[in-house]
């Protein structure tokens, strides 16, 4: 997909200031049950889609306005993931803004789990 200049300098002003992680990691993580909130940030139809196993979903277009609501504690790690990372980190950045303190963006997103053949939900 080619993205807009201005979205793509949106993002990598983003990137600067969130963490990221990836695929191969968020994988190794779940194996290993480690506690973290994974959270599709995706619209409607691509969650509806396919989507990762154990996450839950908080549209980038209503985030802001629900997830204190579903994540209430500020403190607990989040990672949050779209098709490819860009829209994660958009959302990260915002959850930081409203004072969460361990938001994570997963680099890659649902395309770069998907491509390298691991599960995703689809009921």
């Amino acid at each position: 997909m080619k993205h807009a200049p201005g979205f793509l300098k949106l993002v990598q002003e983003s990137k600067k200031r969130v963490v990221e992680t990836n695929v191969a990691e968020v994988k190794q993580r779940m194996d290993a049950s480690e506690e973290f909130v994974l959270v599709d940030v995706r619209e409607d139809h691509e969650w509806d889609n396919g989507r990762l196993p154990q996450a839950i979903h908080l549209g980038k277009g209503i985030i802001e306005r629900d997830v204190e609501g579903k994540l209430p504690d500020h403190d607990q790690e989040i990672i949050l993931y779209c098709g490819g990372g860009y829209r994660s980190a958009l959302a990260a950045d915002a959850l930081q803004q409203m004072g969460y303190t361990n938001v994570k963006s997963m680099d890659g997103g649902f395309t770069g789990w998907k491509n390298a053949g691991l599960p995703i939900v689809t009921e």
